[in-house]
């Protein structure tokens, strides 16, 4: 095994997962979901979806228990609501923290249980889907370049300068993801990017909006909106 993916079963781990098969075949890459609490369960339901699509082996771990007693409106024990409105209106009201959607440090844990996973199979590097968009703002700032740098390091120095970390998307925004998955024919049809868990995305909030402008960039329909 060469590459393990953290795999959402979002747009943006989905376009990882699609360049680490290019690079290295899907005999080669793993793909790692986690269950962290999340109000639903079609982000995993997308990932298994989207690794069966690829026939790459798909592991989930389960970190549920660590985010006991967070208040971030994605989780289970959260009475607040999702808002359903841009980041940048929700930016507004934070007061330079970020949007009650992060869940705390949730790229720092998952890329450690990640290197832990991916030395644990002989793999050489971690993909991860973070993006400029996401990042801007302070909204999720572990998906910022100086983030990326940091965790980058570590890891590197903390596997003996064995595993490396490959943020491919960590200066583009999220059109230009898009163009790269267009490009590598990704199967954004299955994938899941909706805070909510309805029959169909609610087209509301941020993730929605931000996915609906990524396509409308590139010329086209999203084809999870459009498919059966």
């Amino acid at each position: 095994m060469k590459a393990l993916v953290l795999f959402s079963g979002g747009l943006d781990s989905t376009t990882c997962l699609a360049l680490a098969v290019e690079k290295y075949g899907a005999a080669e890459v793993m793909a790692l979901s986690v269950s962290y609490g999340q109000k639903h369960s079609k982000e995993l339901e997308a990932a298994r979806s989207v690794a069966a699509f690829y026939g790459v082996e798909h592991r989930t771990l389960d970190l549920a228990a660590i985010f006991a007693g967070s208040d971030c409106t994605l989780l289970k024990g959260s009475e607040g609501e999702i808002p359903l409105e841009d980041y940048a209106e929700q930016l507004k009201k934070t007061d330079g923290k970020p949007v009650s959607t992060y869940v705390p440090f949730r790229n720092g844990l998952f890329l450690s249980s990640a290197a832990s996973v991916a030395l644990s199979n002989g793999c050489e590097v971690i993909y991860y889907g973070a993006h400029s968009d996401d990042a801007a703002g302070n909204a999720y700032p572990d998906c910022s370049d100086e983030f990326n740098d940091a965790i980058s390091r570590a890891i590197f120095l903390g596997s003996g300068m064995q595993l490396t970390v490959k943020a491919p998307f960590v200066n583009k925004n999220k059109a230009q993801v898009v163009a790269e998955g267009l490009r590598l024919g990704a199967p954004y049809e299955l994938t899941w990017s909706c805070y909510e868990g309805g029959e169909k995305p609610c087209g509301k909030c941020g993730t929605c909006r931000d996915r609906a402008a990524a396509f409308k960039a590139n010329g086209i329909e999203d084809p999870a909106l459009s498919k059966g």
